[in-house]
C-alpha cells in the first residue's frame, strides 16, 4: 500500500499498569481466582460532564439497561472501590513513576495535578466514572521515519475486571478496579504500519526500563487510532501484542477503503481489536461531555525533585554485552529477566561467564522441552552447582543431568558426578585408541562419554582425544 497517498495518520495509546499498591487507597494490586467474600448489584446512569452535556458513548451504553454484578474481596478490595467511601490521596509512589516516564519521553509536567472524573457507564466502574489525570504534556519520540509527538501522559486508574456476561447483565470482579495506569498519547503524525509498531515498541522498552511496571498478559494494553483520506479517525481497542500492530492497521486501512469505494460515509467509532486481527463496533466515539473535575481530591503541586531517571533497556543490554563478550540475544535476556550477572560472576570466579549466563538463561528452557521439567526458585537451586562448578568438584556436563534430578525431587548425590582426574581420562583415551582403531574420533568421543558418564568435560575429553586419534 502507498500510505502517502492514501493519507494515513496513525496514533497509538497505550496504558500500562505499574507495580505499586492501588492508585486511591492501599489495597494491593492483585489478581485474585478465588471465592470473593461479598457480591453488590448496582444500575448505572450516566451524568452531563464538564460541557453540560451528557456524553456521546455513556448514552450508547444507558440504552443497554443492564445490571452490573461486583465481586470483591474482604482483605483485599476496600469501600472505595465500591464506591461507598470517598477516595484517598493520590497514591505518591505511583506519581513519581509516571513522572519518571513522562521525563523520558521527553514529556513536560504539568505545574498541578487535577484528577479528573471520565463518564463511564459499562459497568466497569462501580461509580460510573473512571479517575484520571493529566500530568505532562509535549513529550516526543524519534524514529527512524522522524519524530512523533506525545501531546500527554496521564496517570489514571484502571477498570474492574469482566468476568461473566449476559445478555441482560455482567459480572466484574474489582481486584483490578484501582490499580494505577499510565496513559501515553501519540500524535497522528505515524504515517505507516511499521513506525506504528516501532513507537508501540520503544514506549514499551521505556515503560520496562523503570523497572516499576507489572509485566504479563493484560498488564500493557494498546489502542491504535487509523484514518485515511475521505475517511475518519477512528479507534481500535485492545491491541494485545506487537506483532499485531500493522495487521491491525492495514485491515483498517482496507475496510476505510470498502466503504468509501462504495460511496458510504466511514463513521467515527470505538472498535475492539479480534483475535484475527480484524476489528467489530464497540460503541460511538466519547467526546469532551464525559470529563469533570473530581470534587473528592485537592490539586497537587508537581514536583520532580530527587526524581533519577534509570538507563534504558538497550542501554543496559550493550554494557551487558560489551563488558562480558556476550550474544546480543543473551545479553538481553540477562537484563529482561533481571539476573544480576556481576554477583555471579564475582563470586564464582573459576567459571566462565558465557557458562554462567546461559545456564541462567537457556537450561530452564532446555529442560522444560527436552525433559517436561521444571526447576522451583532455579536461581536458588542452581547455586550448590555452579559451587561444585566452581570448585572443579563436577564437570559442566553434569549440570543439566543434576538440574533434572532436582526438578524430580531427587535428593542429589554429587560424589557420582565427581570429576574424573585428568591422568584417568587420558589412560582410557589411549588405551580406546590402540583397542579400537578403526573407530573414527566422533565414535571414540561416544564411547568415552558414555564410560565417564558426568564425570568428564566433553571439551576437556575431545583435547586429549586429539592427542592420540
Amino acid at each position: 500500500m502507498d500510505y502517502k497517498k492514501l493519507g494515513l495518520k496513525s496514533g497509538i495509546e497505550i496504558h500500562q499498569q505499574l507495580d505499586t499498591n492501588k492508585l486511591f487507597c492501599n489495597c494491593p494490586s492483585e489478581l485474585r481466582d478465588d471465592e470473593p467474600d461479598t457480591r453488590i448489584k448496582r444500575k448505572l446512569s450516566a451524568v452531563a460532564g464538564e460541557t453540560g452535556k451528557i456524553d456521546i458513548a455513556a448514552a450508547h451504553e444507558q440504552k443497554k439497561k443492564r445490571f452490573y454484578a461486583y465481586e470483591a474481596y474482604d482483605n483485599s478490595t476496600c469501600e472505595v472501590e465500591l464506591d461507598q467511601a470517598p477516595p484517598r490521596l493520590i497514591n505518591e509512589e505511583a506519581l513519581r513513576i509516571a513522572l519518571q516516564i513522562a521525563l523520558m519521553l521527553n514529556a513536560k509536567p504539568v505545574d498541578y495535578v487535577q484528577v479528573m472524573r471520565k463518564t463511564v457507564v459499562d459497568g466497569s466502574n462501580t461509580s460510573g466514572f473512571q479517575r484520571t489525570a493529566l500530568i505532562a504534556r509535549e513529550g516526543y519520540v524519534e524514529t527512524e521515519s522522524g519524530r512523533v509527538s506525545i501531546p500527554s501522559v496521564c496517570l489514571e486508574e484502571d477498570a474492574a475486571r469482566r468476568i461473566t456476561t449476559t445478555k441482560d447483565s455482567v459480572t466484574f470482579r474489582l481486584d483490578r478496579l484501582g490499580i494505577p495506569l499510565v496513559e501515553i498519547t501519540t500524535g497522528p503524525e505515524i504515517i505507516s504500519p511499521e513506525q506504528a509498531k516501532e513507537v508501540a515498541a520503544y514506549i514499551g522498552m521505556v515503560l520496562r526500563s523503570t523497572g516499576k511496571v507489572k509485566r504479563g498478559l493484560g498488564t500493557i494494553r494498546q489502542d491504535v487510532n487509523v484514518s485515511i483520506k475521505k475517511g475518519t479517525r477512528v479507534e481500535i481497542k485492545g491491541v494485545q501484542d506487537l506483532k499485531s500492530i500493522p495487521d491491525v492497521i492495514e485491515n483498517e486501512i482496507q475496510r476505510q477503503l470498502e466503504i468509501i469505494n462504495s460511496d458510504k460515509k466511514v463513521d467515527k467509532e470505538v472498535r475492539k481489536a479480534n483475535k484475527d486481527n480484524s476489528t467489530s463496533y464497540l460503541r460511538p466515539m466519547p467526546g469532551p461531555a464525559r470529563m469533570y473535575p473530581e470534587t473528592d481530591l485537592p490539586p497537587i503541586k508537581t514536583t520532580i525533585k530527587g526524581i533519577e531517571l534509570p538507563k534504558l533497556l538497550t542501554e543496559q543490554f550493550k554494557e551487558i554485552e560489551e563488558k562480558h563478550k556476550l550474544s546480543k540475544e543473551l545479553s538481553q535476556q540477562i537484563v529482561k529477566q533481571g539476573i544480576d550477572l556481576d554477583k555471579y560472576v564475582k563470586k564464582y570466579k573459576n567459571i566462565p561467564v558465557n557458562v554462567i549466563a546461559s545456564t541462567l538463561v537457556e537450561t530452564p528452557k532446555e529442560l522444560k522441552k527436552r525433559f517436561g521439567v521444571e526447576v522451583e526458585d532455579f536461581e536458588k537451586q542452581v547455586q550448590p552447582i555452579f559451587e561444585k562448578l566452581n570448585n572443579d568438584e563436577i564437570p559442566r556436563s553434569a549440570v543439566l543431568e543434576i538440574l533434572v534430578e532436582i526438578a524430580e525431587g531427587k535428593k542429589v548425590d554429587y560424589l557420582k558426578y565427581k570429576t574424573a582426574s585428568t591422568d584417568e581420562i587420558e589412560a582410557e583415551i589411549k588405551k580406546l585408541v590402540e583397542e579400537k582403531p578403526e573407530l573414527n574420533i566422533g565414535a571414540l568421543m561416544g564411547v568415552i562419554m558414555g564410560k565417564f558418564k558426568g564425570k568428564i568435560d566433553g571439551k576437556q575429553a575431545m583435547e586429549i582425544l586429539r592427542k592420540y586419534k
